[in-house]
């Protein structure tokens, strides 16, 4: 193939690379290789690892023609990229937890502290049911932010709960539903469309299979 691929790494890396072998691309390059931001694959796939934010980046500019990265990110950057499906892997939630005193610090104040390190989709959360929100992006640990005031509450990717619980903060809102989505290029997909129309059927052969 001549693809190029972008992966998302942290998170999911590790099941990435072993659905892109299950569908039979030669990953063994992969395995060593987590750290390499750059790897060509014996088939001709060029692979990249990036941060998960800089996927879509990649994806749009037509750097990738194709992007496995997680609906969260997709979500706060509102790229111009094809998500084509889910892929079903690095399930989380992208919730809004407060701390106990929230709701009549709120009442006190007129407006929530919400610390978060997705800022805009926070924002639209709020704005949907017209609450007013001061927006504070803390990319790290927010849940470590409220438990030390600097907000009441934090919109952030879910999984185990654990560092929620830690804080002191309890579960309000679910936000979205978040995996791993296999997104597209838009050129790409039309100048590609044979080539990443074969490779997005075997994917989905394999994470839809029974």
């Amino acid at each position: 193939m001549s693809l190029r691929l972008a992966l998302s790494g942290g998170a999911g890396w590790a099941s990435s690379v072993d659905l892109l072998a299950a569908v039979g691309l030669p990953v063994e390059p992969l395995r060593g290789a987590h750290g390499r931001p750059l790897c060509t694959l014996d088939d001709g796939t060029t692979v990249m690892t990036l941060r998960p934010r800089d996927v879509p980046v990649y994806v749009e500019s037509g750097v990738a023609d194709l992007g496995l990265v997680g609906k969260d990110v997709l979500l706060e950057q509102g790229r111009d990229v094809c998500e084509l499906f889910d892929l079903r892997l690095a399930a989380g939630r992208l919730m809004f937890a407060a701390t106990r005193g929230a709701e009549a610090r709120t009442r006190r104040l007129g407006r929530l502290r919400v610390a978060t390190p997705y800022p805009r989709a926070a924002r639209r959360h709020f704005e949907r049911s017209g609450r007013q929100a001061e927006i504070v992006p803390v990319y790290d640990a927010p849940e470590m932010g409220a438990a030390a005031g600097l907000a009441d509450g934090v919109v952030s990717l879910v999984r185990s709960g654990a560092a929620l619980r830690a804080g002191g903060l309890i579960e309000r809102e679910e936000i979205a539903r978040c995996s791993l989505r296999l997104v597209a290029n838009r050129a790409a997909r039309v100048l590609l469309g044979d080539e990443i129309g074969a490779l997005v059927e075997r994917l989905r052969a394999v994470v839809e299979a029974p």
